[in-house]
């Protein structure tokens, strides 16, 4: 039953070193793709920015416009 384990257990791992993905496509482990070359921190931080800054926007022209009163 055990026998041949050893010789078995490295077969299997010789075949599987021998794997190569198709040409063309992409590795699980390979480069994350960028929108606008930035990382994921990156546009966190830009998409924040743009968030505070329509929240004033929208806050000034309330009180401009005399809807928003303190």
């Amino acid at each position: 039953m055990f026998d041949n384990l050893r010789d078995e257990s490295s077969r299997d791992f010789d075949e599987q070193a021998k794997f190569q993905p198709a040409s063309g496509t992409r590795q699980a482990g390979g480069k994350s793709s960028r929108f606008l070359g930035m990382t994921s921190i990156q546009r966190f931080v830009i998409v924040l920015l743009i968030m505070s800054t329509v929240c004033v926007l929208g806050t000034l022209l309330l009180l401009a416009t005399g809807k928003f009163m303190f």
